[in-house]
């Protein structure tokens, strides 16, 4: 079964209707340059309400070892998301939590620098110079067929949509799927009626 994330949470309206409509993970962007971005007192707000079995992870980019960890802490995170250039042994750091490393896509893959990553699960979502994350453009999918030999979860991002995902999920077998920006309304206000149809279509996809 395919699981589906809902990534740049910031507010608890989008919060319960993302659980409500069947996700399994939720994501908070914790890089102050997102339009996404949600302060760890207003995540940790949300998060202490949300049903056990949601995985909560925060997302970083380039931060320092001590600033997430403070943060996980207060807002009992149970996996960090690493967006930027964090390196295999940074990675090894947080012992106590699910690690995904996110590697951002354009026209090939580093396979020998993705092995070095021992981590939880892989992202995979396309490079765009000016944006990290949440860029609602899709990468070539072939690329991660080298990948078919992986032990490690993959989620699968970059511009994922209800009319794509089936095509994506019958392609690729990720076993997860990360969705951000085309299910807003506008960057950081998601829209509970696009967030219904895209887990609609994942598990339809699931079902055929």
């Amino acid at each position: 079964m395919v699981k589906v994330k809902i990534c740049g949470i910031t507010n608890w309206e989008d919060a319960v209707a993302s659980v409500a409509c069947g996700c399994d993970a939720l994501g908070f962007v914790f890089y102050k340059k997102s339009p996404r971005y949600i302060s760890p007192k207003n995540a940790q707000k949300i998060i202490r309400l949300l049903p056990e079995n949601i995985l909560k992870a925060g997302v970083f980019v380039n931060a320092q070892e001590k600033t997430i960890k403070d943060i996980a802490r207060k807002c009992k995170l149970n996996a960090l998301q690493f967006h930027g250039d964090e390196s295999a042994q940074f990675c090894r750091k947080f012992k106590n939590y699910k690690i995904i490393k996110a590697f951002r896509v354009k026209d090939k893959l580093d396979l020998e620098n993705i092995k070095k990553y021992r981590v939880s699960a892989y992202l995979f979502d396309t490079f765009i110079k000016s944006k990290i994350g949440g860029t609602g453009k899709k990468f070539d999918w072939k690329l991660l067929k080298q990948l078919k030999n992986t032990k490690r979860p993959v989620f699968l991002s970059g511009g994922l949509n209800e009319k794509n995902v089936a095509e994506a999920i019958k392609y690729l077998r990720p076993s997860w799927v990360d969705v951000s920006s085309s299910l807003e309304s506008w960057p950081g206000k998601k829209d509970p009626k696009k967030i219904q149809r895209f887990i609609n279509a994942v598990k339809k996809s699931v079902l055929s």
